[in-house]
């Protein structure tokens, strides 16, 4: 079955709301910032259906307008049930200049036998401001089936005025990959990406003081990506039972990798992480 899910999310006086939607079953969209303060949009995408099965196609289509701020957000874990053939998502998301996007979705969860592939591409403009994850477990642990599924992929492409500055591809394919090995799962049974990108400054113009040196509140002011690492490193270093890694990317941003056992943990994980940029960054236009 083919799904559609089309989002136009613009800003007017400051306030950014959501101008047009377009769904097919099993889609919907619902408000979810009634209580916010920051005039940003916040929207959850909703499922009618307990989750992907074998020949759905989704299709989502994401425009961010000028300087309008959107934070999406999901309804729950995604299912990836037992499939005969295969299932895809193809997500294209569009900012222009001096809008934002942040989607910090909940974990995937594969069965056995699923296949799934997820292609997202994302067209940013100049002071934009991107953070895309997922979370991918090892499937029903409590069910015995711990890397039973058959393909899982996730390709993530960015561009900054039609050129290409990063590309991410999660492939994991438990029949033909030694995924306990190093330099794959190395034991543990959920991975976690995080991806964070802002086109509003040049690389390399980043301030060298480290945040140790700076006051106490970190969202006093804004922080080159250089010192949100940094920061991040050090609040990520108070979870247990995972093993993480930061990566600074060419572009303004970074990498953030998770691995653990448990898909809550990683997911809370990013979520703070989502609430200390996106705080800093209303902070510093207010």
């Amino acid at each position: 079955m083919i799904c559609s899910l089309r989002i136009t999310v613009q800003e007017k006086q400051g306030r950014s709301y959501l101008k047009d939607v377009f769904v097919t079953p099993p889609f919907r969209v619902v408000p979810v910032g009634q209580h916010k303060s920051d005039q940003s949009s916040y929207l959850m995408v909703m499922s009618t259906s307990p989750g992907i099965l074998s020949g759905d196609e989704y299709q989502i289509d994401i425009q961010v307008k000028e300087n309008a701020r959107l934070q999406l957000q999901s309804q729950s874990y995604q299912r990836l049930y037992n499939m005969e053939k295969s299932a895809t998502q193809h997500m294209k998301v569009r900012l222009e200049k001096g809008s934002s996007f942040f989607y910090v979705p909940h974990p995937v969860v594969p069965h056995e036998n699923s296949c799934f592939t997820s292609v997202n591409q994302v067209y940013l403009h100049d002071h934009c401001e991107l953070m895309m994850s997922e979370i991918i477990t090892c499937g029903r642990k409590h069910h015995g089936e711990v890397f039973k599924y058959r393909h899982f992929q996730n390709l993530i492409e960015i561009y900054h005025h039609q050129k290409l500055i990063l590309k991410d591809n999660v492939l994991l394919q438990p029949a033909l990959m030694p995924l306990n090995s190093t330099g794959l799962l190395e034991g543990y049974t959920h991975q976690g990406t995080l991806i964070y990108i802002s086109t509003s400054k040049e690389p390399g113009n980043e301030s060298n003081e480290s945040v140790h040196d700076k006051a106490p509140s970190f969202r006093e002011k804004e922080k080159s990506v250089q010192e949100l690492i940094e920061y991040l490193f050090l609040m990520m270093e108070t979870e247990t039972d995972i093993i993480f890694g930061i990566s600074a990317v060419q572009q303004n941003g970074f990498v953030l990798r998770i691995l653990g056992n448990g898909g809550e943990q990683l997911y809370n994980s990013f979520q703070k992480v989502q609430q200390v940029i996106w705080a800093q960054t209303y902070q510093a236009t207010i």
